[in-house]
């Protein structure tokens, strides 16, 4: 894997855990290049995304038992309870969302929402977020 891939993969896999980062940047930049295959560049900035929102899933799990749900989350992340509550495993392909989207694996590991479902529905909602950002970078969808 190319410099660029690890780069994008680093990024978005920073971006999904606590730390906030500039994955899309740097997706945009290397979509705008046209060096490396699109699809290429998707699938890397999503299984980064993926795995770093799987990291913030697997500590839920581990603090199940100390922690409440409430405790997992302030501010505007705890609209996301209710979310989760409300509409359960289905909230995860939210988990792209800016500010309150690091919240939705955390609690969806303290809930013990199925490893497989939980990550499908994390890699599906983060995939068509980069694909936004890629076909905005594109012209096809307007402009960045």
């Amino acid at each position: 894997m190319s410099f660029s891939l690890w780069g994008l993969f680093s990024a978005a896999f920073i971006a999904a855990t606590l730390a906030p980062g500039g994955s899309e940047a740097i997706l945009a930049y290397l979509v705008s290049q046209g060096e490396i295959a699109l699809l290429t560049l998707l699938l890397v900035a999503t299984i980064g995304n993926t795995l770093g929102s799987m990291t913030s899933y697997l500590i839920g799990r581990v603090v199940h038992r100390k922690k409440t749900p409430q405790d997992l989350v302030s501010g505007k992340e705890s609209r996301v309870l209710g979310w989760m509550e409300k509409y359960g495993i289905w909230s995860l392909l939210l988990a792209w969302l800016p500010i309150v989207g690091d919240a939705i694996p955390l609690l969806a590991g303290w809930f013990r929402f199925p490893v497989f479902f939980s990550t499908v529905l994390i890699f599906i909602g983060k995939f068509i977020r980069y694909l936004v950002v890629a076909l905005m970078t594109l012209g096809v969808l307007g402009s960045v």
